[in-house]
């Protein structure tokens, strides 16, 4: 993580002395993201997309309560093991600022789909709340083509998953150590005791939800400074970011701030936009601090977060492969039925089996063929995540997801997806410890219509 600080701090650099620039035509996450087309940006464009789907989950109760814990249940709610929903519907507005200043770019975007950035436990009963949230709102001045800024919250620089459009992701679901390594969840301000496992469906005062604030939704309210330029075939790219640590959260409640380091590299086979051809290398970095009463004192103690990850990504139709590997160490996530981090209700914070500095890792690999002259695409992919890694209550989390996806048209497409998951605690028996609840996570499907306008 020191070799990737240095070198992305090396590019931020001479990117800031850097005031020209061969800028690639053919954008990256970065560029697409946080700049208009240079020549060809309209000031006002009204753009968004929905994403409806139904998921199903046939994992069996625990035995002797028939309680089931939150793998067991369809997100964000929490309430069913099969539902419809709308996860996704954003709406938002970019351009520039003509005929003022073309060089200035805006983008907002709006959620008001049913998802964890906008559904989440509004106290620590069985209340939940359910908000339209903003989730992009920011300024890029392009005066210096490599030394960029970005301000406002946006999504910060980071894994291949969180950084890149959902609208365009192949798959319904992200990877298990994506969606609890990177995706981060904000233990509630004040300790509040681990939920039993219990059946919502049987049992009204059940909710396994107990955050009482959203995901970060790989976002961070800040400032970053960026730029991409072309050195022959390759793309070269870096983003160097202060933020407030707080994700989708405009406040910062700590006077801590999280530093994000990116740097990537892509020979560019050709097209352009978030289809573009290429073979990308890439490396990143965030680290921060957030402030918790883990042991319930009354006062605040200081937790490191740190993550890091390095991967590639290949496409050049009727192929594309991606893998990636990823650790994190501190505020490692133990479910949403465990909103104050501790691995077990009157567990010692400052202990390995505890979230607040535990460490985990994994890694994924994901592959996908078009089927040629027609609209259909074939996925598969696999993932691995050990959760509180090297400690007594380390679980492993592997999944295969078999996937297809029917494109409709150039904006429209339907994806089906099959999962099955083997998560166990390595350290305890079958049915003992933590595998009393995780017995019993059996296999997912699901199909989602997605549609970007």
């Amino acid at each position: 993580m020191k070799i990737i600080k240095r070198t992305a701090l090396a590019m931020a650099c001479a990117g800031a002395m850097t005031v020209v620039a061969n800028t690639a035509q053919a954008a990256n996450w970065l560029m697409l993201q946080g700049t208009e087309p240079e020549g060809a940006a309209k000031p006002v464009n009204v753009w968004g997309f929905i994403q409806a789907d139904y998921q199903a989950d046939n994992s069996t109760p625990r035995v002797s309560n028939q309680g089931l814990v939150p793998p067991k249940l369809i997100g964000p709610n929490l309430t069913s093991q099969a539902a419809f929903n709308v996860s996704r519907a954003r709406i938002g507005v970019r351009g520039i600022a003509m005929p003022l200043d073309d060089k200035v770019n805006y983008f907002l975007l709006i959620e008001a789909g049913n998802n964890a950035a906008n559904y989440y436990s509004s106290t620590s009963t069985s209340t939940n709340s359910s908000v339209v949230k903003a989730t992009d709102a920011s300024i890029t001045l392009n005066h210096a083509p490599l030394a960029r800024v970005r301000v406002g919250l946006f999504k910060y620089p980071g894994a291949e998953e969180g950084l890149q459009a959902i609208q365009v992701f192949d798959y319904i679901n992200f990877t298990e150590v994506t969606n609890q390594l990177l995706l981060e969840r904000f233990p509630n301000r004040s300790y509040t005791s681990n939920i039993a496992d219990c059946n919502p469906t049987t049992t009204t005062s059940c909710n396994l939800n107990g955050f009482d604030r959203p995901v970060g939704a790989f976002r961070d309210v800040g400032v970053q400074v960026f730029g991409s330029t072309m050195v022959g075939e390759w793309d070269a790219s870096y983003a160097a970011m202060i933020g407030n640590g707080n994700g989708l959260n405009f406040s910062d409640v700590d006077a801590h701030h999280d530093l994000y380091l990116y740097v990537s590299a892509e020979k560019v086979f050709g097209g352009e936009g978030p289809f573009r051809e290429g073979l990308k290398l890439f490396a990143w970095s965030q680290s921060g601090k957030r402030n918790f009463d883990g042991d319930a004192s009354g006062a605040f103690e200081t937790y490191d977060r740190d993550r890091s990850g390095i991967g590639m990504k290949y496409l050049k139709k009727p192929w594309r492969f991606t893998t990636e590997h990823m650790t994190g160490k501190g505020m490692i996530w133990n479910g949403p039925d465990k909103p104050s981090w501790a691995l077990i209700t009157g567990g010692n914070p400052d202990s390995s089996d505890s979230g607040l500095k535990a460490k985990g890792k994994g890694w994924y690999v994901d592959g996908g063929y078009y089927i040629p002259n027609t609209s259909w695409q074939l996925d598969l992919r696999y993932d691995y995540y050990s959760r509180l890694d090297d400690s007594l209550y380390q679980l492993d989390w592997k999944t295969w997801t078999v996937g297809a996806q029917y494109h409709i048209n150039k904006k429209t497409r339907v994806a089906f997806n099959y999962a099955t998951r083997d998560i166990n605690a390595k350290n305890f028996a079958t049915g003992a410890g933590p595998n009393a609840n995780l017995d019993g996570i059996k296999d997912r499907y699901g199909i989602q219509l997605t549609a970007i306008f």
